[in-house]
């Protein structure tokens, strides 16, 4: 019953921290969040087609039921870059941007958003978001800028370009109409985009989206844009949202679903990477379920408050921490001193022109390109390479919505495969620089290998979906050695086997032992122990043959081997050799100078 009033009621769990100090901070970085809103709202809305004030009443409803319902102390939600693109790019095919249909299908689509992932939250889905790459997310990221920044390139230019397509589509029109540019309307677009690089070069302490928005507005209206043809935002409907369920779009909610879905995705990688972020930060305890339910709720109830889907920004996040926000109240607040500001400041919105608009979108767009770390991924990995490079070429060229179910895809394929290759090697004993014995990889380090027992190490899962790949790299190893018949396996990485895997390893016993051989298996985690019991493997190679070491199956492996080979063998690979026949005082001693040698490798 605790679990569910707090999952109910999560201010149960913070409300004990409130204080009148806490009070005044959460009131100051509040009040800095609302001031900072206004021009991103805007920006946002128009990213997604949609009329400015929509982002704005996103940025305080979804910002205060989220904060009330979440799981971070200092997260603020609202619109986002991100999710506007994806907006924007699943419903320009279904209806003209701005209109009332794109606007009813925006609040249809943002309430399936919130049941989407009010329902993950619910049955405690917070875990599987992790499996999803972070490149999918780098590189879905990436895409979206590059739309976003196609998008309002025509607002910059001052020409009407249609809008719709992909990327190339949007660059292709836009250099048609190139002829048609206008000169104030560029200069405007410049002028709020340099004005904005200065403030975030020189001054990032102020406002510097606002600054840099009212510079652009007033250069536009001492030069008598709106005279000659520079468009403006024009007036917001009403200063508060109001009850408005789209009823006229009920039969669309099939062919929204899809996309549906990947804006849930988003907002939910979006948001739990923000809030991870924070409370590691913190040190303050983050639950990803308990913030899916928040993040579900402030959407499912703002798609009927004419707010559009929103998730956890970074941006205003931050200004939050940075300001000294120490609860939730602080996201309350802001949303509270922001409709104070509307219903103030309302009448001016209505002057800002669009090039200023396009030139802060535009600054938005290359922020959110993360060049060190599409560096980073290409530099590292090959695998997530593949999965960076499809996303954001299906982001780019084909519908970015479409990208990240391509990324999910690329990331499970890649997960799949990687599983089902696990690495196999066969490893021989060296002396460390501090004595001890370690095994290493033969092949790697050129290892000598005894002529009779050969260390097999397998790192990672032994299942149905491996066993392929283990029995054919197994077979490899045997033929190179047809010598070496006494086999100690090492079950290094395997947590856990199925049944395929069991009946694999029943099969490589009964194999050795027909060549006159033994088979050791050694393995220390106890499910996996468990696991040997009940396919009975054990029972199979009996428990004698099962041990927590390579020193101790070493050891029971050394007794069974052919004494002969041992009297001509110069290897002497293991300390044991010193031991057995052939073996001399001054041979012993150059073995473990050897082994040392080995060692340091």
């Amino acid at each position: 019953m605790s679990d569910f009033m707090d999952r109910a009621l999560p201010p149960r769990r913070w409300l004990s921290r409130v204080t009148a100090e806490t009070l005044r901070q959460d009131a100051f970085a509040g009040f800095s969040n609302a001031a900072i809103v206004i021009p991103q709202g805007v920006a946002f809305a128009t990213i997604a087609g949609l009329p400015p004030e929509m982002g704005l009443y996103t940025a305080m409803i979804t910002a205060a039921i989220a904060a009330f319902w979440g799981s971070s102390m200092v997260m603020i939600s609202g619109p986002t870059t991100a999710i506007s693109a994806v907006i924007f790019a699943t419903l320009q095919d279904l209806a003209p941007p701005g209109t009332a249909r794109f606007v009813e299908l925006a609040l249809m689509i943002t309430i399936l958003v919130g049941l989407i992932q009010l329902a993950a939250g619910l049955a405690r889905l917070g875990g599987l978001v992790s499996f999803v790459s972070h490149s999918v997310m780098t590189a879905f990221t990436a895409a979206a800028a590059v739309l976003i920044a196609t998008s309002q390139l025509p607002g910059a230019f001052g020409v009407p370009v249609e809008s719709g397509g992909n990327v190339l589509e949007r660059l292709r029109r836009l250099v048609e109409s190139l002829p048609e540019t206008s000169a104030l309307s560029l200069s405007i677009a410049a002028v709020t985009l340099g004005s904005l690089l200065i403030c975030q070069r020189f001054a990032r302490r102020l406002p510097g989206f606002l600054i840099a928005l009212i510079i652009g507005s007033v250069l536009c209206h001492l030069l008598g844009g709106a005279a000659n043809g520079v468009a403006m935002v024009g007036e917001i409907s009403a200063a508060f949202p109001v009850f408005a369920p789209p009823t006229g779009v009920i039969g669309d909610i099939g062919a929204l679903t899809p996309g549906a879905m990947a804006i849930a995705l988003v907002g939910l990688l979006e948001a739990i990477s923000i809030g991870r972020a924070f409370a590691v930060r913190r040190k303050e305890k983050f639950d990803a379920n308990q913030e899916m339910i928040g993040q579900g709720l402030s959407n499912a109830v703002g798609g009927f408050f004419q707010c559009y889907a929103g998730s956890g920004s970074f941006t205003r996040s931050g200004v939050n921490a940075e300001a000294g926000a120490r609860t939730p109240i602080a996201g309350i607040l802001s949303s509270l001193f922001l409709a104070v500001m509307l219903l103030m400041f309302s009448d001016l919105i209505r002057f800002i022109p669009v090039p200023a608009m396009a030139g802060l979108i535009l600054y938005v767009a290359w922020r959110l390109i993360d060049f060190r770390e599409l560096r980073r991924v290409v530099g590292s990995s090959r695998s997530e390479t593949v999965i960076l490079a499809l996303t954001l070429l299906a982001g780019l060229l084909v519908e970015l919505d479409f990208a990240i179910y391509v990324g999910v895809i690329a990331s499970f394929a890649v997960f799949i495969y990687q599983s089902s290759h696990p690495s196999i090697r066969v490893s021989a004993p060296v002396i460390s620089a501090t004595g001890r014995r370690k095994f290493r990889n033969a092949d790697l380090h050129g290892i000598p290998e005894c002529p009779q027992i050969v260390t097999i190490r397998i790192d990672g899962p032994l299942y149905f979906g491996s066993v392929e790949h283990v029995e054919r790299e197994f077979e490899t190893m045997r033929r190179q050695r047809p010598g070496q018949r006494h086999v100690l396996f090492y079950l290094k990485g395997v947590g856990k086997i199925d049944l395929a895997g069991a009946d694999f390893l029943i099969d490589a016993i009964r194999q050795i032992r027909a060549e006159g051989g033994t088979f050791h298996i050694i393995a220390l985690f106890p499910p996996l122990l468990d696991s040997l019991r009940r396919f009975h493997v054990l029972e199979e190679i009996g428990e004698d043959h099962l041990h927590i070491s390579k020193g101790d199956a070493l050891a029971a492996a050394i007794p069974h081997i052919d004494y002969g080979i041992c009297a001509t063998c110069t290897k002497r690979v293991f300390l044991e050799c010193s031991d057995l026949p052939g073996a001399s005082t001054t041979t012993g001693q150059g073995d473990e100078a050897a082994y040392k040698q080995n060692g340091s490798r």
